[in-house]
């Protein structure tokens, strides 16, 4: 039992504003997490919401990702096809398509600096290139119910030489692909929640959550906090305050270059499944992934840098995306999210008044934000 415990070092009036007759707690402030406040206030504007989140920064991947507006590349979808069921694939699909449109309708284009410059698949096996080229007809059609296009994807083998990936066989192009600016969107979603009158607190680490007769409490680094309703948006973290069947932790690799003069290569690109993928932003180039390298130590929630695929997305730069060009990395760093043996995100009650929503299978920008609004349903049906 974790109740009737009062906060640390709290002044009267400190409990009084911030930690008193709270209507919602959402622990984690990432898209998800943030994206349920806004819709939970949507929904009920006078209501007290509180995010709570253990880092400065929102911890997982939402400010730490690539900034890929995207719904899935060929490769990828074939591939979760095969390990689950078409329907389930398209569904998900569809709240990535979904949750795009809501995101850019909340937030504006120009303050996330979204970018439709389309997005490529990359294929240096012909084999492979083919059977995915097979199978454009299919998803063309299937994704006409979302898109309203005949030709979502499409082949365009001119594009090899435009953007000088000589090593490459084949290239599918996805018309409907974007990019964003990554902090900018967290930044504009964090304000839109306070604008909307949602506090949000940092540093505070949710150690256990109980839902009781009195109410829901969460065990936090600061004391014990008492609310109606919660929801936990931690993703990768999630079963440190939970325990869940098929999701756990993926870190994910990336790096930055510094500026590149006459840089031709303009869009979001992906290789090998999804799992190695890259943009560019203005004149740089970002680049991540190859966790599939080396999954057992890439299953992890620990921040660390992993040389060996460090090393490899270095070379990949210097071979691939641009051989015979200078380049020097400005930045590394990693990412966590939350992935399981489907990509469909888990929206699920664990208890009453207690709803979780995790597992964005690396695609949190595309369907977090549906994922918060689905949350709020869930919580309150």
């Amino acid at each position: 039992m974790i109740h009737n415990q009062h906060i640390i070092n709290t002044s009267f009036w400190e409990s009084e504003t911030y930690f008193k007759n709270i209507d919602l707690i959402v622990v984690g402030s990432g898209i998800v997490g943030l994206s349920a406040a806004i819709s939970y206030k949507e929904k009920f504007k006078k209501a007290k919401v509180l995010v709570l989140e253990r880092g400065i920064l929102p911890t997982g991947a939402s400010t730490k990702n690539a900034g890929f507006a995207c719904f899935g590349s060929i490769s990828e979808l074939s591939s979760d096809i095969k390990k689950t069921s078409s329907d389930l694939v398209f569904q998900t699909i569809e709240m990535r398509i979904k949750g795009l449109e809501l995101l850019r309708k909340r937030l504006g284009d120009k303050s996330i600096d979204y970018k439709q410059l389309g997005g490529y698949e990359l294929f240096d096996d012909r084999k492979s290139f083919k059977n995915c080229v097979d199978d454009i007809e299919f998803f063309n059609k299937e994704l006409y119910q979302f898109t309203k296009l005949k030709q979502t994807y499409r082949v365009e083998l001119n594009n090899i030489e435009k953007f000088g990936f000589y090593s490459m066989k084949g290239i599918i192009h996805n018309t409907q692909e974007g990019q964003i600016d990554t902090g900018k969107m967290m930044l504009s979603l964090s304000s839109l929640a306070i604008k909307k009158g949602v506090t949000i607190l940092n540093n505070i680490d949710v150690k256990k959550i109980e839902d009781s007769s009195t109410g829901v409490w969460l065990n936090t680094s600061i004391g014990n906090i008492q609310c109606k309703k919660a929801i936990i948006a931690t993703n990768g973290f999630a079963n440190e305050l939970l325990n869940l069947k098929n999701i756990k932790p993926a870190r994910a690799q990336v790096l930055i270059t510094k500026a590149i003069p006459n840089l031709k290569i303009k869009g979001t690109f992906h290789y090998n499944e999804g799992f190695v993928y890259f943009r560019n932003i203005n004149n740089r180039i970002l680049l991540g992934g190859g966790r599939n390298l080396d999954i057992k130590k890439e299953t992890t929630s620990d921040f660390k840098l992993n040389t060996k695929i460090q090393n490899y997305l270095t070379d990949f730069l210097k071979q691939t995306i641009l051989p015979n060009q200078h380049f020097d990395i400005e930045q590394r760093w990693t990412g966590i999210m939350g992935i399981g043996d489907e990509k469909m995100p888990i929206i699920k009650s664990v208890s009453e008044n207690v709803v979780c929503a995790v597992r964005m299978g690396g695609m949190g920008i595309a369907i977090g934000s549906m994922v918060g609004q689905l949350a709020i349903k869930k919580l309150i049906d």
